[in-house]
């Protein structure tokens, strides 16, 4: 039995490690991971530029990888902590984005500020315990190749943007939007679709 299995069939040191690597009630891993563990395990591609007043809170325990050509800004989030986080190449991650996963973002793909990918949900069916402390649910968000997102926009978990797809800004996505889109709106809807056959944006 590998090590990492050995501690995830143990409650007892399960507990004692995810104390060590992240103090209890917290999102952010301690200092001596982000330092000395991350850098080994985490993947970086050349020339990405992580802001320094971003925030990476990144856990060993999940995966996090960044392609090469890409930036994170200022006062952006990025949390692994319940699900791996992948992001390709020639992205941006604009101001003040939050980015939980599990989310899987394509290359080419344009978030602009203060927006909201969050595959992580807390359940609330039982009403004797507070939101907060009930079981996580985690449903993972795909953004394909050259999506674009405008300002203030939130994606919930479990959806699916399609290549090209554009989400105006102030949206909030609850469902899949197709490839080569545009959709707006709380809910978000899709607006316009691009025909291949006449070569132009065509409203729905």
């Amino acid at each position: 039995m590998s090590l990492l299995s050995s501690v995830k069939s143990n409650p007892k040191l399960k507990k004692i490690v995810h104390w060590l690597l992240i103090p209890r009630g917290q999102a952010r891993p301690r200092l001596w991971v982000r330092l000395f563990v991350n850098p080994f395990v985490h993947k970086r591609g050349k020339n990405t530029t992580i802001r320094f007043n971003s925030r990476m809170d990144l856990l060993p325990f999940k995966k996090f990888e960044i392609g090469s050509n890409s930036i994170v800004e200022d006062f952006a989030t990025i949390n692994n902590g319940v699900g791996d986080v992948f992001i390709g190449n020639n992205v941006g991650v604009g101001l003040s984005n939050v980015i939980i996963g599990p989310v899987t973002i394509g290359n080419y793909v344009m978030l602009a500020q203060n927006i909201v990918i969050s595959g992580l949900n807390h359940g609330y069916e039982d009403i004797n315990i507070p939101p907060r402390i009930q079981k996580v649910i985690t449903k993972q968000i795909i953004i394909e190749d050259d999506v674009w997102i405008g300002a203030n926009c939130v994606i919930t978990a479990g959806v699916t943007i399609g290549k090209h797809a554009v989400i105006g800004a102030g949206s909030v996505v609850t469902k899949d939007i197709p490839r080569f889109s545009v959709a707006v709106g709380n809910p978000a809807r899709v607006i316009k679709k691009y025909n291949f056959e006449t070569n132009c944006w065509g409203k729905v």
